[in-house]
């Protein structure tokens, strides 16, 4: 059961304290193996309001039965705080306490019980109803007093416009209810255009001339405009132009220099090569199909070299007039010169000894052995994991996953099920499963001995036919109490366990949202399961051995728990958790980590 409150004073603020709901001094749930006892006490939160979630006062299979919950308001500002009695029956999932607490003080405390349910009222009378399509309503629709909404859609000159217009039923025929209405529209166009398919107010402007029409009843008519408007007034006459110095406007003065009435150029004045220069077809050189220019149009004298070097006639050049070197006078720079003898080695001159370092070269002792026995001092990192084909003697030598692997000797790890890290070995679980219980949150410590993703939470069922419904989830927490990872909401398919309906049981699992990288450490996965205990809906979980009411849960010289619980529920996985007000749980459920 959920029950909800708010409180304020007078002028709308919210009140601060608490409510006490108490009970029969202890619950008995048998069939869950839960006994619950003392009072529930509910902190108003910033805004004046409570909610908590209890057991039903006719829940089935509870020891005793037939009582109602005592509740206390301690407010503060309020000396005297009320305390009266209300049932909270499973009929009614949720209540508000201000549809059930007394608002008279001088009325003595009472129980609200829900009365029997009232006569059934006599049928009414049919209302109106309202029709609609895209043409007249008919004859035979409807009864008088309904009404017809008509929708027609028209489509002209790429416009799309909706006409509506509303009809009523009176003594036994259709009449229109004023005029039809849509908007005007405008339409673009640039050649005759008939009035089909417009209605009256529509405007349509001629893109061709500017003309502009507006729809009347009878059609387009004649043009209210035109958007290029009437000429506009003739510009002012402008200035008149310098005068030229023989009295005509605008003159050439002069051209390439040559000031005349009619002047003449020359191919020299523009730089170009005369027509009639010897040698030159049309003063431009002709090449042949050689691309050379033909011997008849070059020059016809001169060209001819005076000296070369400053010899002339039959000029014989040597390698010196050139400034070459003369191989067969047996010129010095031609001579090998002797081999040149090592002046120094690395920097050492007379007998030198290299060592190590001089070519960049590790010394003896200095560089791990390929054999032999040696001793390397230091940390060292490696590019790619060693191995070692020896085992280890002392607790600093390097090891093999074989040698780590054979000290389990026959222990069944989680990694030979598939599974990451789990609570304890699941053959050690009792053999009759246990119910979560429906609304209390279950916690399960477990431990991830090296960084591994986390993609599912799992657990072992013996039987489970479905029926979870919403507030159903499940969560993974660090060690400080921090939500890491969750499951959507497992009443739904994506999320839901699978159904466990084989002898012996078998495993069930929920994804979470998004997969978790998880450092090595501890973690605590907590779920909750919201059911119908009548029929027994949730899952029958495997736990460990809980015959005793509060079995120790913390162990050795760490303030770990292995197991708990928090009785007073979440709707939604908390963002948190507080680790040290965990209650130690009479059931410890097994569960592991995909």
């Amino acid at each position: 059961m959920t029950v909800r409150g708010r409180f304020l004073a007078p002028d709308g603020t919210p009140l601060s304290g608490a409510l006490v709901f108490r009970a029969p001094a202890t619950l008995t749930f048998p069939a869950a193996d839960v006994i619950l006892g003392g009072p529930v006490t509910v902190q108003l939160d910033a805004q004046g309001g409570i909610e908590v979630t209890l057991p039903a006062t006719d829940a089935p299979d509870m020891d005793p039965g037939g009582w109602a919950y005592i509740v206390t308001e301690q407010l503060s500002g309020i000396p005297v705080g009320r305390s009266y009695n209300v049932l909270l029956p499973r009929a009614q999932p949720e209540v508000d306490l201000a549809d059930i607490a007394p608002t008279d003080p001088s009325k003595p405390n009472y129980v609200g019980v829900p009365g029997p349910q009232g006569d059934r009222g006599a049928t009414g009378a049919p209302g109106s109803r309202i029709y609609s399509g895209t043409a007249a309503p008919g004859a035979a629709l409807g009864v008088d007093g309904d009404l017809y909404v008509r929708y027609e859609t028209t489509t002209f000159l790429g416009v799309t416009s909706t006409t509506v217009s509303t009809w009523q039923r009176s003594a036994g025929a259709w009449t229109q209810i004023g005029g039809d209405v849509r908007g005007a529209a405008w339409y673009l166009n640039n050649t005759t255009t008939p009035s089909t398919n417009t209605k009256p107010g529509d405007l349509l402007l001629r893109t061709d001339t500017g003309d502009l029409w507006q729809r009347t009843a009878s059609g387009w008519g004649t043009a209210l405009g035109n958007l290029k408007g009437p000429k506009g007034d003739t510009g002012a006459t402008g200035a008149t132009g310098a005068t030229g110095a023989a009295g005509a406007a605008g003159v050439v003065q002069s051209v390439n220099g040559k000031s005349a009435a009619s002047v003449t150029l020359t191919a020299a004045d523009v730089g170009a090569l005369a027509t009639t220069a010897a040698g030159v077809a049309n003063g431009v050189a002709q090449l042949d199909a050689t691309g050379k220019v033909p011997a008849a149009q070059l020059p016809a004298s001169g060209g001819a070299v005076a000296s070369v070097n400053g010899k002339t006639g039959a000029v014989v050049l040597t390698a010196t007039d050139v400034g070459a070197l003369d191989q067969g006078a047996a010129d010095a720079r031609y001579v090998q010169p002797a081999a040149i003898p090592v002046q120094s080695v690395a920097g050492k001159t007379g007998a030198v000894t290299l060592v190590a370092g001089d070519v960049g070269a590790e010394a003896a002792g200095t560089a791990v052995l390929l054999t032999g026995t040696q001793t390397v001092a230091g940390s060292k990192t490696f590019s790619s994991v060693p191995s070692s084909s020896a085992s280890p003697t002392t607790s600093n030598h390097l090891t093999r996953k074989s040698y780590v692997d054979g000290l389990g000797g026959g222990e069944w790890l989680p990694s030979d099920h598939g599974l990451l890290t789990w609570a304890f070995d699941p053959a050690l679980g009792q053999s009759t499963a246990l119910y979560p219980g429906s609304g209390p949150i279950r916690v399960t410590a477990v431990i991830l001995r090296t960084t591994a993703t986390v993609t599912r939470i799992v657990w072992f069922a013996t039987g489970y036919a479905g029926g979870l419904t919403t507030g159903s989830w499940a969560a993974l927490y660090d060690s400080a109490g921090n939500r890491v990872a969750q499951t959507g909401d497992m009443s739904t398919a994506t999320y839901e366990p699978a159904e466990v309906h084989t002898a012996g049981g078998a495993t069930i699992s929920s994804p979470l949202t998004a997969s978790y990288s998880a450092p090595a450490g501890v973690y605590y996965v907590a779920s909750r399961w919201q059911y119908n205990t009548t029929t027994g809906d949730g899952p029958m979980l495997l736990a460990a051995e809980s015959g005793a009411g509060a079995p120790p849960n913390v162990f050795g010289q760490t303030p770990v728990r292995r197991f708990g619980v928090y009785t007073a529920g979440a709707a939604t996985a908390p963002a948190t958790i507080n680790v040290a007000s965990m209650e130690n749980g009479a059931n410890r459920f097994w569960c592991a980590l995909a």
